[in-house]
């Protein structure tokens, strides 16, 4: 009698951490996909901070330019 209440309690146990287990393995799966997503829009932000690094350059260029020939212009008058 004794033997089968054992075989009962550790059916129980068996089950409860096969359950636990299925969680785990869907957590992982879902944290998985997780951080691709995350790493996939972080190298999509990184390029775009790039370009806008790139774009903010050429803008400041364009306005010491500008800049260097008003002086020029206040020069000549």
């Amino acid at each position: 009698m004794e033997e089968a209440v054992t075989r009962v309690v550790l059916d129980r146990e068996l089950k409860r951490l096969e359950r636990r287990l299925d969680e785990l393995v869907v957590t992982v799966a879902r944290l998985k996909e997780e951080n691709r997503a995350l790493r996939q829009r972080q190298d999509t932000l990184t390029t775009e901070r790039a370009a806008l690094m790139q774009k903010n350059e050429q803008v400041r260029a364009r306005v010491e330019a500008m800049i260097g020939r008003l002086k020029a212009m206040e020069g000549t008058t």
